[in-house]
């Protein structure tokens, strides 16, 4: 099963292929796709939320649209169900939780490579506990829910855009906000973009080819 990966940071992508390194019999990782279209076919394109449009919008459409790109599987903490149901009418195959471990994604992508939907997909709580992958800040302590708003911060957002892009309340926003400052030691927005640039919090625009 060939699989691309795609999101707009290297450390997300390469944290999700280091995830499945122990199914490599399994899951053949072909591309590391950064803000691009995929280059070459493949079965399956694992689409990461992070910091990325969710599942509903063009960008997944635009994918599955894609006779390159094979059956689209939107991979997101956010579990919500009429995310899921907006991502599945816009062209996704499947949608599954990063709450799923190594051996139960692989379970998944196996699932609709076959054509048929993963046994275990999502939380029912809407916000999903990540088990596996990486992300930017995550050795500085930060959960992967405030490294998203820090990276869209970042990227020059203001709370209501990041609160429309990753689909959360503005409560919940400025509550991760709050708690991502803390982590990093800042006290306001200047100082939160300045550490952000300096620590990879922006995107990277390039395509990785796997050897």
């Amino acid at each position: 099963m060939r699989v691309a990966l795609v999101d707009d940071y290297e450390v997300v992508v390469r944290g999700v292929a280091a995830m499945l390194r122990s199914y490599g019999d399994r899951v053949e990782i072909v591309e590391l796709d950064l803000d691009r279209g995929v280059g070459e076919t493949v079965d399956i394109t694992l689409y990461d939320t992070f910091a990325n449009a969710q599942g509903d919008r063009k960008g997944v459409h635009q994918l599955a649209a894609d006779p390159r790109a094979g059956r689209v599987v939107v991979y997101s903490w956010n579990t919500d169900a009429d995310l899921v149901a907006a991502a599945l009418a816009n062209g996704a195959s499947a949608y599954v939780s990063k709450s799923l471990t190594a051996s139960e994604l692989v379970e998944a992508l196996e699932a609709v490579h076959r054509g048929g939907q993963p046994k275990k997909t999502a939380e029912s709580s809407g916000t999903a506990t990540v088990v596996g992958g990486d992300w930017p800040g995550r050795e500085e302590g930060l959960t992967q829910r405030e490294a998203e708003v820090l990276a869209l911060i970042t990227q020059g957002l203001d709370n209501a855009q990041i609160a429309e892009r990753t689909r959360l309340s503005m409560n919940s926003i400025k509550t991760y906000i709050r708690s991502c400052y803390g982590r990093i030691g800042v006290t306001n927005r200047a100082n939160a973009i300045l550490w952000g640039v300096e620590h990879g919090f922006r995107p990277d625009r390039q395509q990785i080819q796997r050897p």
